[in-house]
């Protein structure tokens, strides 16, 4: 029997950020959450809100943390069935401040955590999916969540299912860029799809100059590149074009979460057959609506909203859309 849609795999935690703008976390300040969060657990839950089909494959605590990440997918219909409860570990935190330059300051706590075991993939979890997203943030987190990683892309290679990879890079965990290149190597090569920043380009391929970076990872077997840009929205790269597609101006609330909101959106649009350029415009509403409410997740659009603004027909009707 089919499964979802997409598919995701990685950290499951919560977030709980400081009330007040440039408070570092080193001092005694109030703080408010908990917010459902994690890179893979946002890009689901807006894949979701956007009508579609998606598994996540992570793992929670036995704890009210992991009951109000459970509750919350449950709400928006993610399917979280090879999500496992973990019995004597916590459920993962990641506690964030920010400050009036833009910047953020995190603490995490995920590979010690639940949110470390994940479990490992299956083979009947692929059937009838179309994608696979994964992302850096999972990979920089601990060896056994990378080899879940890497065999989940086996898998969905195997189920004839398309492989996208928000690099999300933290080089400072994990001892320098040529160790982030060898860790990553693996997804690269599996990946129809790279959803990378500029400096994430830069990074991931060790060659300086944006659109340099971005022709060799096409050059590498990446079918399209989807160069984030913030609030100019974003460039996407492929063999035969290159499109600028410009972003969508909100007020700014909260930027955490809206990289994979972007990515989520950006899938959702290649699996419902859009042009590159309404891929675009569709990604880029996601990542500008998901910036304007506190709380990674709380600014995912509905599919509503978000077609809206990309100016898009909603021609899925027949979609379960919430």
């Amino acid at each position: 029997m089919p499964g979802s849609e997409i598919i995701t795999i990685g950290e499951m935690i919560v977030e709980i950020m400081r009330k007040r703008v440039d408070s570092p976390l080193d001092r005694p300040d109030d703080f408010v959450g908990p917010f459902p969060s994690g890179a893979p657990a946002i890009f689901a839950d807006q894949a979701a809100r956007l009508g579609h089909s998606v598994a996540l494959i992570g793992a929670v605590g036995e704890d009210d943390f992991g009951k109000c990440l459970l509750e919350r997918f449950a709400a928006d219909g993610v399917d979280t069935k090879y999500v496992t409860q973990v019995s004597g570990l916590a459920t993962g935190v990641a506690f964030v401040t920010y400050f009036s330059d833009g910047s953020r300051q995190f603490i995490f706590h995920i590979g010690n955590s639940a949110a470390g075991q994940l479990p490992q993939p299956q083979e009947e979890i692929f059937t009838g999916a179309k994608w696979l997203h994964i992302c850096g943030s999972t990979l920089s987190a601990s060896e056994a969540m990378r080899q879940a990683c890497y065999r989940a892309c086996e898998l969905a290679a195997e189920a004839g299912a398309h492989i996208s990879f928000d690099p999300n890079l933290r080089p400072e965990l994990l001892g320098g860029e040529e160790a982030l290149r060898a860790i990553c190597a693996p997804v690269l090569a599996a990946a129809a799809l790279v959803l990378p920043s500029s400096t994430e380009a830069e990074l991931l391929t060790g060659v300086p100059g944006i659109e340099a970076a971005c022709q060799t990872l096409l050059d590498g077997g990446v079918e399209i590149v989807a160069l984030k840009r913030g609030a100019d929205g974003c460039t996407i790269f492929t063999e035969s074009q290159t499109i600028s597609v410009p972003g969508y101006e909100v007020e700014v609330v909260d930027p955490t979460g809206a990289g994979d909101c972007f990515d989520a959106g950006f899938v959702v649009g290649l699996t419902e057959g859009l042009d590159l350029e309404e891929v675009g415009r569709l990604a880029n509403a996601c990542g500008a609506l998901a910036t304007t409410r506190q709380g990674p997740m709380e600014g995912a659009a509905r599919r509503t909203d978000s077609v809206k603004l990309a100016g898009l027909s909603d021609t899925t009707s027949n979609m379960r859309c919430r």
